[in-house]
């Protein structure tokens, strides 16, 4: 597993990662800058695409919204200003039933659900570093997709604010997504052969 190439060993802020230019994406966690490159692989997109349109078409007459990265979350700590905040990151998915947390720069605060598709690039940042970041903030779901084990595993925050046992599915099964009533992820179309 690959781990995203750290900008130097400083802490910076979303005043900072504002003034760096579009050529590059960054992630900020915890003050670290992490590089988001290299582009997605094409499965990897596929993923993100099937899953981002079952999602959406589901949400189009209801209060939550759906969407697809680049969109900045914001995780502040406590207090903290934007401009102060150490830790924006760029989800593959979110999604947020709170129109409060969302203004025109993204999301500040945590989403009801995080998703993020893992490449060789990503896998052990997804896995470790925001795993713990998104616990500690308390987004109610993380889930992480495989593109080539074809598989996902799912944490949910438990009544101790804490992730539990992964539910895993693989790519025959079906996602009920229990924060909504009737939404259901069909993983044979998400994974489906190219």
């Amino acid at each position: 597993m690959g781990l995203a190439i750290r900008k130097k060993e400083e802490r910076f802020t979303y005043g900072d990662y504002l003034q760096w230019t579009d050529d590059q994406r960054w992630e900020l966690i915890d003050g670290a800058a992490y590089d988001m490159s290299p582009a997605p692989s094409r499965r990897h997109q596929v993923v993100v695409g099937e899953l981002y349109r079952q999602i959406s078409t589901y949400l189009l007459d209801k209060p939550c919204q759906v969407y697809v990265a680049p969109f900045d979350v914001r995780l502040p700590e406590a207090d903290e200003s934007d401009e102060e905040t150490g830790t924006v990151v760029q989800p593959d998915i979110v999604v947020i039933c709170d129109k409060n947390k969302l203004d025109d720069k993204g999301c500040k605060g945590s989403p009801d659900i995080v998703i993020e598709i893992l490449s060789p690039y990503t896998a052990k940042k997804d896995f470790v570093t925001k795993y713990h970041l998104y616990e500690r903030h308390k987004v109610k779901q993380y889930w992480i997709f495989d593109p080539v084990t074809e598989e996902v595993s799912i944490f949910k925050l438990n009544n101790n604010d804490k992730y539990g046992e992964p539910e895993d599915y693989k790519k025959e099964d079906t996602i009920k997504v229990d924060i909504f009533k009737d939404l259901e992820i069909d993983l044979r179309t998400i994974f489906r052969e190219d």
